[in-house]
């Protein structure tokens, strides 16, 4: 997993005055839970950008006035108004306790069905998955080289290698090659053609 780093810097004051104060500056409060004791921060919304605004999952090296912790971001809350940054939850790794995340789908291969004229429609673009730090993956690969037109790929087809468990419901489709309407009109006048 690729890494970034956020310097942030710890509150003593939990209140909501000090807390829209830190917004009005251009901090994001934040938490970290899952170690020893929770650690309550703040950082420059600015840092966040990469981590937040990306498709793409980071493993969070958080140096908290100088003490370094491995987490992974757990929560994001936004304005619902302006979209700004409210808050960041946090889970600190450790080695041998299990993680559960929202890993990004990749497809692979080229799909039969996209190649006669179907579309391909992405439904899942994460799923979520249990495994240890170690073994968390970039993405999940889906290979799509058997999708025909019509058709779709399910969650339980997916192949993990065993390294980690999918969470998702294993019926739901990650992938679908639909049928255009131009393509399923000339099939409705083949099929008729063919009848007379």
């Amino acid at each position: 997993m690729k890494t970034l780093e956020i310097i942030g810097f710890k509150r003593a004051n939990l209140g909501k005055s000090q807390t829209k104060e830190l917004r009005n500056e251009s901090y994001v409060p934040g938490v970290l839970y899952g170690g020893a004791e929770q650690v309550h921060f703040y950082a420059p919304a600015i840092l966040f950008r990469d981590l937040v605004y990306s498709p793409e999952v980071y493993e969070v090296d958080l140096n908290i006035e100088g003490t370094h912790y491995r987490a992974v971001m757990q929560d994001v809350q936004f304005h619902p108004v302006n979209e700004m940054l409210l808050h960041v939850d946090f889970l600190e790794l450790q080695e041998d306790k299990p993680v559960k995340m929202e890993i990004p789908v990749k497809m692979v291969g080229t799909s039969p069905g996209v190649i006669v004229g179907g579309k391909l429609v992405t439904k899942l673009r994460k799923l979520k998955v249990k495994a240890l730090p170690a073994n968390l993956p970039d993405y999940i690969e889906v290979d799509i080289s058997d999708l025909e037109l019509g058709k779709s790929i399910k969650v339980g087809k997916i192949n993990t290698g065993g390294n980690f468990e999918i969470l998702t419901n294993a019926l739901a489709p990650v992938a679908t090659v639909t049928i255009p309407r131009a393509l399923k009109s000339a099939q409705m006048e083949e099929a008729r053609g063919g009848k007379k």
